[in-house]
């Protein structure tokens, strides 16, 4: 079959590999219809995140038809369309029996390797590096997906193809992001980072009844897309000489009830810190760029939360707890339990008519996909979300 493949810093290319097979009884082979190139694929296509290895198979947002299922599923049959969560979960251990999927403690065969990193480890994720198991990903003509029983969502025939791979990851991740802030009716939400897990969370919490909703972002494109899905002020922070005295203003001094940070490791600025961040980034002295973390932790009202879906991934320098801890803030954060969130947004899909590929901007085959991560690495064409048709 073919792949996009993970061939080094910069490097994707499809290649010929072998077709997955069952290996274990609670196994399914999909054949992929739609999977999405997704802003954490980028940390991976720059080199940001360890645990890479020539030939990987890449993508974590993918949906498809059941072709195989091994002999201990039950449920799930051959010709069913179905989503699966990027999280892998096995459904048996503490934190499964907690709705805590993505920390399940089963299905990273590499936990060890993250213990010594990060003290401990979460689940496997599927085309995330073998940190995390080394789990082949869905940018493929077909995927093998172990705990079948456990994570695949069948999908109505009402919800697209396209629909489906965003459920994998995207949409899911910008609603926990909004659902940890604990919105209050008439709550004033900042987002920071309009890509698509940003534009979900604004969403979202205007869903979960946020009354205001600021989101910050500097390609005109996504603030548009902020604005068609709710934003009810958009800020383009690249035209901001104070970017907390702003958000002061919106809040009658208090700062927002709570600050989503829907960018993570690899963040982008024009402060002084944000070039200190650069360089220190760019000559290895450091595995992040923190900026907007600083930024939200400074800008959250005093007993508010900070929410943070975008992805870290080592030691972070210069953050503010001294701020964080004056202020009482909450902070909150993690890989997203897909499972958790799978059937009632597919209901809210339905229910309201949202229809989550309004942020698609770019569709292509898998032969398309190494031209395509660089459009969306360097933000070329206005592209705000690829999705790849194998």
């Amino acid at each position: 079959m073919k792949a996009v493949c993970w061939c080094g810093k910069g490097d994707v290319r499809v290649e010929n590999v072998p077709d997955p097979k069952i290996l274990n009884p609670r196994d399914a082979i999909i054949r992929v219809a739609a999977t999405a190139i997704c802003g954490s694929d980028l940390h991976l296509y720059g080199g940001a995140i360890p645990g890479m290895q020539a030939g990987d198979i890449l993508g974590h947002e993918f949906m498809g038809e059941v072709m195989e299922v091994g002999s201990g599923i039950k449920e799930l049959k051959p010709g069913q369309r179905v989503v699966v969560p990027f999280t892998i979960a096995c459904g048996n251990c503490f934190f499964c029996s907690r709705q805590l999927w993505s920390l399940c403690d089963n299905s990273n065969p590499n936990a060890d390797v993250l213990r010594k990193l990060y003290g401990d480890s979460g689940s496997g994720l599927f085309g995330y590096s073998h940190l995390y198991g080394g789990y082949a990903g869905g940018q493929a003509e077909f995927v093998r997906v172990p705990f079948a029983d456990v994570g695949p969502v069948p999908l109505p025939e009402s919800i697209t193809d396209e629909q489906g791979a965003l459920l994998a990851d995207v949409l899911p991740t910008g609603f926990m992001a909004a659902e940890n802030c604990q919105i209050q009716k008439g709550d004033t939400v900042a987002v920071w980072g309009c890509g698509p897990v940003g534009l979900f969370a604004i969403k979202s919490a205007l869903w979960l009844g946020a009354e205001r909703v600021v989101a910050i972002d500097r390609f005109p494109e996504r603030l548009e897309l902020a604005k068609r899905l709710g934003a009810t002020e958009t800020i383009n922070y690249e035209d901001e000489d104070d970017l907390q005295q702003r958000l002061q203003q919106l809040t009658a001094g208090r700062g927002p009830d709570a600050c989503i940070d829907a960018v993570g490791m690899e963040a982008h600025g024009t402060s002084l810190d944000a070039w200190y961040d650069r360089i220190k980034y760019s000559t290895y002295l450091a595995t992040d760029r923190p900026l907007v973390l600083r930024q939200a932790i400074h800008a959250c009202r005093k007993g508010g939360t900070v929410s943070i879906p975008g992805v870290y991934g080592g030691f972070l320098d210069k953050i503010p707890m001294g701020a964080a801890f004056a202020k009482g803030l909450r902070m909150t954060m993690g890989q997203t339990h897909v499972h958790r969130y799978l059937r009632p947004l597919i209901a809210r899909i339905e229910k309201e008519g949202f229809d989550p590929a309004m942020i698609v901007s770019h569709r292509g085959t898998l032969e398309d996909a190494p031209r395509l991560y660089k459009t969306f690495r360097d933000k070329k064409e206005q592209c705000t979300k690829v999705v790849l048709r194998p």
